[in-house]
């Protein structure tokens, strides 16, 4: 099978969740003796710069991106207030991308062309206009239902009024293109039911993102921190900032009236000045670091504070497959086969949230049994090449 493979942005390296889901996607494909070529658009917050990509990759890829500003403009913003089109959507089309897509549909028949999320649909018709290959959508999230859920968490009525807009007509988007699909492959099945509930009638299945067997290779050897509680994401994605800024303001200072000596370490891509900045009481704000698994390893308790969003959590995945204690909200947990006080911890309310941090850093046992629990449930349910089989069986059936 020949998979040309559509990312709204650079897969590799998998440096965050969703470069992750699409990477594990490529590399399970390849392992299994498939064809993929891999098509990226960069944009300012996700560059490419080939010089740094690892040659293997490329090679075996063969590789190409093309860049689209889609930096958010308040001009264009104000101009599609007055239009019903997606302004979501509107900033991935480019004609430098079409044209890219027609040159490379043109060298070779592709069986499949695997869209990588709602931003790269607007290409359907010219997919269609030059090649039979069948069109699937794996769907990392809902999109329009991350907005509608921070519209819901908005701070200000005008916030609200304006996340809400976004998400109608990301939703009447995404509704459109469900009824351009050959194929659809959400991550999670609540999402696949959601999907369904939109108008979807055609061939779909869900599957999870995979953890590689490589992945946690080398853990790291260092010790983790007494009374240490953590949170690591990609933090240019709305829902996390809001994620964290809950935890800050409303979590942490009820963990401290119970364990004073606890401290909560935030990392991860892209911070916001704001949050670089903050000061607070046994708050560290890291950033981004340089080793992921040491990160991990140094660390005792995993916090997943998430209000919104879709789909699945790859960080909780991740954290799991190195054996670490987790505290997520239900929307966190959101689509990972996980079980609550066995394999992980589930609050919602900041109260239950802080009392669960508070019991697992006074009871290691508690953590040392979430740890193998949750390291079993990764081996037994998220191996990636098995995943990727039921992918590769759903493509070829088409």
């Amino acid at each position: 099978m020949i998979v040309l493979q559509l990312c709204q942005r650079p897969p590799f390296p998998p440096i965050d969740g969703g470069a992750i889901g699409m990477n594990n996607v490529t590399q399970g494909l390849l392992e299994l003796g498939h064809e993929v070529k891999v098509l990226s658009i960069a944009t300012n917050k996700h560059p490419v710069d080939l010089a740094k990509l690892n040659s293997e990759y490329v090679a075996k890829t063969n590789f190409e991106s093309v860049y689209i500003n889609t930096s958010i403009k308040a001009s264009d913003a104000l101009l599609n207030l007055f239009d019903s089109s997606s302004y979501n959507v509107n900033r991935f089309i480019s004609g430098d991308f079409e044209r890219k897509i027609i040159a490379i549909l043109a060298q070779k028949k592709y069986d499949v062309v695997l869209l990588e999320s709602l931003y790269v649909a607007p290409y359907i018709d010219c997919i269609r206009q030059h090649s039979k290959a069948k069109i699937v959508l794996r769907a990392p999230n809902v999109e329009y239902k991350i907005w509608e859920r921070s519209a819901l968490n908005a701070s200000s009525l005008p916030k609200k009024w304006y996340l809400s807009l976004l998400a109608k007509r990301l939703k009447s988007y995404e509704t459109k293109v469900l009824s351009q699909l050959d194929g659809l492959i959400p991550v999670t099945n609540e999402d696949l039911l959601l999907f369904q509930s939109m108008g979807y009638k055609g061939k779909g299945f869900s599957v999870p993102t995979g953890m590689m067997r490589s992945a946690n290779k080398g853990i790291s050897s260092v010790v983790a921190e007494e009374n240490s509680v953590f949170h690591i994401a990609s933090m240019n994605w709305q829902p996390n900032v809001e994620a964290v800024e809950w935890f800050l303001k409303n979590v942490w200072p009820l963990v401290l009236t119970k364990v004073d000596n606890a401290t909560f370490y935030l990392a991860g891509r892209d911070m916001p000045q704001h949050l670089l900045q903050h000061k607070q009481k046994n708050v560290i704000v890291l950033g981004e670091v340089a080793n992921a698994n040491d990160f991990y390893a140094s660390k005792k308790i995993m916090v997943v504070p998430l209000l919104s969003g879709s789909g699945m959590r790859v960080k909780i995945i991740e954290g799991m497959a190195l054996g670490k204690a987790i505290v997520s909200t239900s929307i966190g947990a959101e689509g990972i086969s996980c079980t609550n006080n066995k394999n992980i911890m589930i609050a919602d309310s900041t109260q239950d949230f802080a009392e669960l941090i508070v019991r697992l850093l006074s009871k290691p046992e508690i953590c040392a049994a979430l740890s193998r629990e949750a390291k079993k449930l990764i081996e037994e349910d998220y191996d990636n090449l098995a995943i990727c089989k039921k992918i590769a069986t759903f493509l070829s059936a088409l």
